[in-house]
């Protein structure tokens, strides 16, 4: 039994007055719209209209229902438009994870772009190392770095790729010079992510080739923002994303080291829960980002230093 349905037959035989002008304007026969009340009093217990060969009256208890049910179909009919214009018209909360510096250098200035185009949409930004659960933790998408780990039934866009640059700031180099071949760093400090694939190594290609560089650590930590300060201060050479030095190589705060070596790439990805009924605003999203980097095979940070 359809019981949704049987209610809108109900509510359509007490408005047309008849089950045979109900099943005309529900392109229904007669049968059938007799079977759905007959099922909907059958499932309640009770009779909700007396008929007559020659009338038909609502019985005190269908006089309650039927208030009930318009209320209900209404409630029904407002849920279904609300849902169709989310689905045509970009608007309502929008929430949006993003890796924190990746957030803060990047995302942080399109934000303010993306809301004057789609005024309707409140966002809700969180930035953060860690890697969420999207579905889990309730985020519409999410932009990742190629470290993070993403859920395999998530929808994965690459947006751009990061070289991972060796730099340090114009006063280290001055006091301790700059290293000419990659083997030349085991002889400087270095400013070092706790990760163990680095703690003790740098990785450094050229062409085919690919050079496992011991290094000593002047300072080692978690957080990148620690070293990145460390390194602006002249305390040694360090490894960063290329889409966090734009502004420092730019102006001079920093200087890029051996740049005809490549010691690596990071993959910057959106991802979102589902490509099927895109909801309008997160269809926006995708669409707002993926103009903004065109170009996912090239490192747009390094093309403008």
């Amino acid at each position: 039994m359809d019981r949704l349905q049987s209610m809108r037959v109900f509510a359509k035989v007490v408005e047309q007055g008849s089950f045979a002008r109900a099943g005309m304007a529900m392109e229904m026969s007669n049968a059938v719209v007799t079977r759905h009340v007959a099922d909907l009093e059958q499932h309640l217990g009770t009779r909700l209209l007396n008929r007559t060969t020659r009338s038909l009256s609502l019985t005190e208890t269908g006089q309650g229902y039927l208030e009930r049910v318009r209320q209900i179909l209404s409630d029904i009919d407002d849920a279904d438009a609300l849902a169709s214009a989310s689905a045509c018209k970009p608007s309502g909360t929008l929430r949006i994870y993003c890796h924190l510096h990746f957030g803060q250098s990047q995302l942080a200035p399109l934000l303010p772009l993306f809301a004057a185009e789609f005024p309707d949409i409140v966002l809700d930004v969180a930035l953060s190392d860690k890697a969420p659960d999207l579905v889990e933790d309730g985020f519409d998408a999410g932009v990742f770095i190629g470290i993070q780990k993403v859920d395999a039934s998530m929808i994965v866009r690459q947006l751009a790729t990061s070289s991972v640059v060796l730099c340090a700031s114009p006063a280290y180099v001055a006091r301790r010079g700059a290293p000419a071949r990659p083997a030349d760093l085991t002889g400087h400090d270095c400013l070092n992510h706790d990760l163990e694939l680095v703690r003790h190594h740098w990785y450094v290609l050229c062409g085919d080739s690919e050079t496992k560089v011991p290094i000593v650590s002047k300072m080692i930590s978690n957080n990148v923002e620690v070293l990145h300060q460390a390194g602006l201060a002249g305390m040694g050479i360090m490894l960063r994303t290329s889409y966090t030095l734009q502004d420092d190589l730019a102006q001079g705060r920093l200087v890029r080291l051996l740049p005809d070596y490549c010691t690596g790439t990071v993959s910057v990805f959106l991802a979102y829960p589902s490509r099927k009924l895109l909801s309008a605003k997160l269809r926006a999203f995708v669409d707002f980002m993926t103009a903004r980097f065109p170009h996912p095979e090239r490192d747009p940070w390094l093309a403008s230093v």
